[in-house]
């Protein structure tokens, strides 16, 4: 699984993210969703690791459990960032 990445700028004051790209005359912003690339990162190690592990005889659930904690930690610190960001 892998994303196509493309550079781009973000301003520090209001957010608005711009490519580089050339401009037609012919443009029309529309909107978007992204995901940044450290974001995604982070939760394609855990997709990663939950598709390659393969628990020993009678582990599964201590692995499904170690699994399941990552992923509450990742998504907490989604919260923590989504919070600091609209502040």
């Amino acid at each position: 699984m892998s994303a196509e990445r493309i550079k781009a700028w973000q301003c520090i004051g209001c957010g608005r993210i711009e490519g580089a790209q050339p401009c037609l005359g012919i443009c029309e912003d529309r909107p978007q969703h992204f995901v940044y690339a450290e974001d995604y990162d982070v939760l394609e190690s855990l997709v990663r690791q939950l598709a390659t592990v393969t628990p020993r005889d009678g582990e599964w659930e201590r692995t499904y459990r170690a699994l399941q904690q990552r992923a509450r930690k990742l998504l907490d610190l989604t919260e923590v960032r989504k919070r600091a960001s609209t502040a």
